[in-house]
């Protein structure tokens, strides 16, 4: 009997220690993965788009429209139980390219960068008139076929014009 209770004692903890590992909280990080010392040696006239890719890599992202540049984005995340993923630190690397190739500016950000948005509850606000459930069912029953304005018809068979033609 006395044996009995501690398998049941011991199955008891290893359980809760399984339930209490499935609360803990989830960390990922997506992106680049920056390394201080390749990238604290980028140098602003010195090094150029080839020089930069080989110590690098390929950038993030790119521009595609003005100035050549180049990003490298760095996000780490963190996940509690049943709750969406947030931004715990992101650090962005951009380097600015001249026209002919070479770095003109580095330059490093971080969360302070960061805008948090809060939507206006649950409700998207539109223009016109709010209608209600019913209104939205059956607020068609009678102007399938009506005419815009709800004139009379223009016209009428043909050949029944001013000329009788």
């Amino acid at each position: 009997m006395r044996n009995t209770e501690v398998g049941l004692r011991a199955m008891a903890i290893v359980g809760l220690a399984v339930l209490a590992s499935g609360c803990s909280s989830i960390r990922d990080h997506r992106g680049y993965l920056i390394d201080p010392a390749l990238t604290d040696s980028m140098q602003p006239g010195i090094d150029n788009r080839l020089s930069v890719e080989r110590a690098l890599g390929q950038p993030t992202f790119k521009s595609q429209f003005g100035k050549q540049t180049w990003y490298y984005v760095s996000i780490d995340t963190k996940q509690a139980p049943f709750t969406r993923p947030r931004t715990k630190d992101e650090k962005i690397i951009k380097i600015d390219f001249d026209p002919k190739g070479n770095v003109s500016s580095v330059s490093r950000e971080g969360m302070e960068k960061v805008v948090r948005i809060s939507p206006d509850g649950d409700k998207t606000p539109t223009l016109g008139r709010d209608r209600s459930f019913f209104e939205d069912l059956f607020g068609n029953i009678g102007a399938v076929g009506a005419l815009p304005g709800g004139g009379a018809q223009q016209g009428g068979p043909a050949g029944s014009g001013p000329n009788g033609s």
